[in-house]
C-alpha cells in the first residue's frame, strides 16, 4: 500500500517538474509524446478512483499478477484508445492545463487509496481483487510509466528504487522465470516488457528465456 503512494507520487513529481517544451518530446510508448502519457495517466488515475469506490463481496478471481493480460505483441498506436488519448492531449493545448488535471484528479486518486481497507473486494474489467493486490498491480503500471515518462528525458526524477525492484519480481513472476542478475532493475523491466530489444549479448544471457519475450501487458 505505502509503495503505491510512493511511487505514484514520484510519477506525478516527474512530471510536475517537467518544461513545456518536455511535453512535445517522444515517451517510450511507442506513438506517444510525453503529453499523450500524461493524458494516459490521467486516465489511469481515473480507473484507481473507480475502481477502489467498486467495492464488492465476491470472491477474488485475480491478484497483483495474474491481474495483468500477457501478450507478445508490441503496441502499434493504431488502437483506437491509443488515438483518442492522442486527440484528448493535443485538446489541452496548454502543459499547464495537463499538469493541473493530472495533479487534480492524481492526489485525488492517492487519497482513496491511502483510505482504502487493503482486504476489501473491488471489481474492475471484470475481475475481482483486494484492494491489497489491485494496488500492487499499480506499482508496475506507475513504474513502467515513470520509465517511459523520462525514457528519453536524462535529467527527470527516475522511479523510486524499491518501485523498480518491486516491479521486476513482479515481472519475473508474470514471466516465470528470472532475468539475470547482472541486469539493472531498468534494464529488465525495459527488456522485459518490449520497451527495447535486447542487444545480441542481453539475448545470450536470457539464453531459452529469450523466446518468451517480450511480455505486452494490458
Amino acid at each position: 500500500m505505502d509503495l503505491f503512494s510512493h511511487s505514484w507520487a514520484a510519477l506525478r513529481t516527474a512530471v510536475a517538474g517537467l518544461a513545456d517544451e518536455d511535453f512535445a518530446r517522444p515517451s517510450g510508448c511507442t506513438g506517444w509524446l510525453v503529453r499523450d502519457l500524461v493524458c494516459h495517466l490521467v486516465v489511469d488515475a481515473q480507473d484507481v478512483l473507480i475502481t477502489l469506490a467498486t467495492p464488492t463481496t465476491a470472491e477474488p478471481t485475480r491478484d497483483a499478477v495474474t491481474y495483468w493480460a500477457v501478450s507478445d505483441t508490441p503496441p502499434s498506436g493504431d488502437d483506437p484508445l491509443d488515438a483518442l488519448t492522442v486527440r484528448l492531449a493535443a485538446a489541452y493545448e496548454e502543459p499547464r492545463l495537463l499538469k493541473f488535471h493530472l495533479d487534480d484528479v492524481g492526489s485525488a486518486a492517492g487519497r482513496a487509496a491511502g483510505l482504502a481497507d487493503p482486504e476489501q473486494r473491488v471489481a474492475t474489467q471484470d475481475m475481482v481483487l483486494t484492494v491489497r493486490d489491485y494496488l500492487s498491480a499499480y506499482v508496475l503500471e506507475w513504474t513502467l510509466h515513470h520509465l517511459d515518462l523520462t525514457a528519453h528525458l536524462p535529467g527527470a526524477p527516475p522511479p523510486p528504487a524499491e518501485g523498480l525492484a518491486r516491479s521486476r519480481a513482479m515481472l519475473e513472476r508474470i514471466a516465470g522465470t528470472a532475468f539475470p542478475a547482472s541486469w539493472s532493475d531498468r534494464q529488465a523491466l525495459r527488456i522485459g516488457t518490449g520497451r527495447r530489444a535486447p542487444t545480441e549479448a542481453e539475448r545470450s544471457e536470457l539464453g531459452p528465456s529469450a523466446a518468451r519475450l517480450p511480455l505486452v501487458l494490458g
